[in-house]
């Protein structure tokens, strides 16, 4: 389904439910909504958004899902949520006290749910939300709890520093590392 204008302008601000569970092998994590998640209630919704085949390309997905697909990545041992949870047209929109905010959250969400992995899908906010200003892509020294930390390129194709080659190269090594 594709939104209209005015269901755009109406999900900013909104909030989708995160795809969850209890232990999983990877939980992904976004930096925040944007306006087609928030209109559809489905993550990484807008199409020219290169998680769900960066996901399928390195191997996760056995094929490429859709984002209204997204609760069959549960059945897989993935699961998806955000740092901040209000829907944007960008997160720039987003202020440094709700990536902080967020990333405490998130880290009660982990200590909760115990995943494996946290792949956090954007270094900026990474950064930003855990303090860590000199944290790279891949794995980090510090994980939450028992969970390891991995932090992947942001897959928005606002994003022009990965092609989609390369944003499946880097969730490939999340994958090959897990075993």
């Amino acid at each position: 389904m594709k939104p209209t204008a005015e269901q755009l302008l109406a999900a900013r601000d909104t909030t989708i439910p995160d795809v969850v569970a209890p232990g999983l092998r990877v939980l992904f994590c976004g930096i925040n909504p944007g306006l087609w998640s928030g209109a559809t209630g489905h993550h990484f919704a807008r199409p020219g958004n290169r998680f769900w085949p960066a996901l399928h390309r390195s191997g996760f997905t056995p094929r490429q899902l859709r984002p209204d697909e997204q609760a069959e990545l549960l059945d897989l041992g993935l699961g998806i949520t955000n740092v901040a949870p209000r829907a944007t047209a960008k997160a720039d929109e987003l202020t440094a006290d709700e990536l902080r905010e967020g990333g405490a959250a998130l880290t009660e969400r982990v200590l909760r749910l115990r995943p494996r992995v946290l792949a956090v899908l954007g270094i900026g906010a990474y950064r930003t939300a855990f303090g860590r200003r000199t944290a790279a892509v891949g794995p980090q020294p510090e994980g939450i709890g028992e969970t390891e930390v991995w932090v992947l390129p942001n897959p928005s194709g606002l994003n022009a520093h990965y092609t989609l080659d390369g944003l499946a190269e880097e969730f490939r090594r999340l994958r090959e590392a897990l075993g």
